[in-house]
């Protein structure tokens, strides 16, 4: 699993470039699926018929990643840039931008060593490609990048550039292999255009027209020094979702989680985040709605080039979500 999670998250994919990430996908689930196909938006749908007179499930995790888009070119040979997602400029200074065309920038900050902070925005940052002048500039207002960093293996704990969400990836492809019987019609949906608001998410969930839907994304992790009156810990078990900004979990589907982890003796917690949200925002809202909620990764240093999470977390996630989709709904 691990040299799937490395693929995965070396790849390349800011929002609306989510093709290489969708191809690597494309080639573990093909054999596995009853059907697979992409829609109009580039979202991935993998359909695991029911056995029985089950219900018709969602499960969704995004493609994408936070990236950059350039919005200006200097004579001098310099780019500004606006951000593609929750992008922290303070993260930003000394890191690696990635374009389409394989173009790379450096990003820095103006004054910089004197500079003492970055004011909350990108207005000050800009990206050095090496180049004297606008002529020689390898890219152009709207080009697009990524961050580039590679994948690190620390035994328990995984460090990445796009853990969120291509662990949340990895987890669907898992369960959709090691689900052989569900009573219920289950959609492994891998969606595009997350980090920019949900768009992938909200046609796939008008596509599929779920009864439940369960995003399966990364969250916060409190076990980090000055991170006050957040519960949930990296390593600790998956997360179920209580509530975000974005939305308020289905009460039954939350308890059917619960009961389920007791049942089965996988560790849990509860999770309450303040800020963010996942594709359960917008699948709670499709068509008359559907009964939403969330399944989480805790995940340190969320947001920047070097997320990091537990892979105790990732399988026992799976092993969830396998007890879920095996068993009848009880919301």
């Amino acid at each position: 699993m691990k040299n799937l999670i490395k693929a995965l998250t070396e790849a390349y994919g800011p929002p609306g470039y989510e093709h290489a990430v969708r191809e690597i996908i494309q080639t573990h689930i093909a054999d596995v699926a009853d059907s697979v196909e992409v829609d109009a938006l580039g979202n991935l749908h993998a359909v695991k018929k029911g056995a029985g007179e089950g219900l018709t499930i969602m499960l969704a995790a995004h493609m994408d990643e936070i990236g950059l888009m350039v919005s200006y070119v200097s004579d001098k040979g310099f780019a500004r840039f606006t951000a593609l997602g929750g992008v922290f400029p303070d993260t930003l200074i000394g890191n690696r931008a990635l374009f389409t065309n394989g173009a790379m920038g450096v990003i820095n900050a103006e004054n910089w060593p004197r500079h003492d902070k970055v004011d909350g925005s990108h207005k000050t940052l800009y990206l050095d490609f090496g180049a004297k002048s606008k002529d020689d500039m390898p890219v152009r207002v709207g080009d697009v990048a990524a961050f580039q960093r590679p994948f690190v293996d620390l035994g328990n704990v995984m460090v990445a550039k796009s853990l969120d969400d291509r662990i949340g990836c990895v987890i669907l492809i898992e369960t959709l292999k090691q689900l052989d019987q569900s009573p219920h019609d289950v959609h492994f949906v891998f969606t595009v255009q997350e980090e920019v608001g949900v768009r992938g998410a909200t046609t796939a969930a008008y596509k599929v027209h779920p009864d439940v839907s369960i995003a399966v994304d990364v969250t916060d992790s409190g076990d980090v020094p000055e991170r006050k009156n957040f519960e949930v810990n990296m390593g600790a078990g998956p997360a179920i979702k209580v509530m975000d900004r974005g939305m308020l979990a289905h009460p039954g589907l939350k308890n059917w989680m619960v009961e389920t982890a007791n049942a089965h003796n996988i560790p849990y917690q509860m999770e309450i985040l303040t800020l963010g949200s996942t594709d359960a925002q917008a699948m709670q809202l499709a068509h008359e709605g559907s009964a939403a909620g969330a399944l989480s990764i805790p995940c340190r240093h969320i947001h920047t080039p070097s997320e990091m999470v537990s892979i105790d977390d990732v399988e026992n996630a799976i092993k969830l979500l396998l007890a879920l989709l095996k068993s009848p709904a009880k919301l």
